[in-house]
């Protein structure tokens, strides 16, 4: 298991602000290639894929059909809206007003 240092959790707040610069999807999208793996982008976006169906209270197994996204993702993701710090909610409704 990775052990995190003072250095590293330092990290965390520097690419949360790098974040926060990024102006529109394409830079989004290039800095998030760079960042991240093919398959930390495709489970990033799954996971957002399922937030609309779920808020709308679309049952798992039919997002799943739907998505094919897991079933144990989706439960994640639902945990995360019912239990979480409020950030997918947040994106959800300011996506809602544009």
């Amino acid at each position: 298991m990775k052990t995190h240092t003072t250095a590293k959790h330092s990290a965390l707040p520097d690419l949360m602000n790098a974040i926060s610069l990024l102006k529109n999807e394409e830079e989004a999208l290039q800095f998030f290639t760079d960042l991240c793996t093919p398959a930390e982008l495709e489970a990033m976006a799954d996971r957002w894929q399922v937030v609309p169906l779920l808020r709308q209270g679309i049952p798992y197994r039919t997002i799943h059909e739907q998505t094919e996204v897991s079933v144990t993702t989706i439960t994640r993701v639902a945990r995360c809206l019912s239990f979480g710090t409020g950030g997918y909610e947040l994106i959800a409704k300011r996506l809602e007003m544009s």
